[in-house]
């Protein structure tokens, strides 16, 4: 960490922060989940960055790695519980962020994953370890009745990394990373009214590139194309143009070449919050970049 990768840090963090809090209000019955993913992801290229990952919008019982399809017509709907994700990096530096808005009545659920989020921070310190900062997200998420997601974690990130160590867990435990001066993190709990514990659903929108093989299929050629810049960073299928991508991107993945994600959801009918900041360790605490 120099100065450099500290501001570069410090500016996606900015980005993303201003970004994401003006996209939130957005967030309104009947609107489109496709025209606001949209507006907000035009609005980080605008501002010359780039997006370290597609905007995940994911609703209710889903916790993470949904976004609209290229052909999406669902909208919002009274008592959604809706997280909007968001990631940006300058330069391969990168921010993840991400808020919970309540269309609901919701608000105490809401306010477990957020009070968890300021808890953990808090402990943020060199010498803490990865285990302190979950018992302290457990600690305000069940003292609200609610279960933290225990399968589900923070991640350290890097230049062009979205997930690294240290891992942050959302539960107590006696052992994790202990923390040092210089790593960068997002810490991000999720709160549950359902069993605590996300399964994968059929629907994937999101892959990424892992392995550089070759490909024959033109379709799947022009994808690698388009993805070539991202540096394995994930895309989503509404970002691509070919006429049989879906066929090409299943036999990608089939191949190992990309990585696809499928959504992450809780029990059917539950309701999930998540609030997520990331931070810089320093010599007596942290910087959170995405305040």
């Amino acid at each position: 960490m120099n100065d450099e990768i500290f501001e570069k840090y410090i500016e996606a963090g900015a980005i993303a922060s201003r970004i994401l809090r003006e996209g939130a209000k957005g967030i309104r019955i009947g609107e489109s989940y496709f025209d606001l993913v949209e507006s907000i992801e035009s609005k980080v290229r605008e501002e010359g960055a780039s997006l370290a990952f597609p905007l995940n919008l994911s609703i209710n019982e889903d916790a993470a790695h949904d976004t609209p399809s290229p052909a999406d017509i669902r909208i919002f709907e009274k008592g959604d519980v809706a997280k909007l994700d968001l990631g940006v990096h300058v330069d391969g530096f990168i921010a993840d962020t991400a808020t919970t808005i309540d269309l609901g009545n919701n608000s105490l659920l809401l306010a477990a994953s957020e009070n968890a989020l300021e808890a953990a921070i808090k402990k943020v310190r060199p010498g803490a370890t990865a285990g302190e900062l979950g018992a302290a997200v457990q600690h305000e998420i069940e003292s609200r009745g609610y279960r933290p997601i225990a399968n589900l974690t923070g991640h350290g990130l890097d230049r062009y990394v979205l997930h690294r160590a240290p891992s942050i867990p959302n539960v107590g435990n006696n052992k994790g990373t202990t923390l040092e001066e210089g790593m960068v993190f997002a810490i991000e709990p999720f709160a549950s009214t359902g069993s605590g514990h996300v399964g994968e659903k059929s629907r994937v929108e999101i892959y990424s590139q892992i392995s550089q093989k070759p490909v024959r299929n033109p379709a799947a050629r022009a994808i690698l194309e388009i993805v070539r810049d991202r540096h394995g960073l994930p895309f989503s299928r509404r970002w691509l143009t070919e006429r049989k991508q879906d066929i090409a991107l299943s036999a990608m993945v089939r191949s190992q070449t990309l990585h696809g994600y499928p959504v992450l959801a809780d029990i059917a009918g539950s309701l999930v919050s998540q609030h997520e900041h990331t931070v810089i360790v320093t010599a007596d605490g942290c910087v959170v970049t995405t305040r």
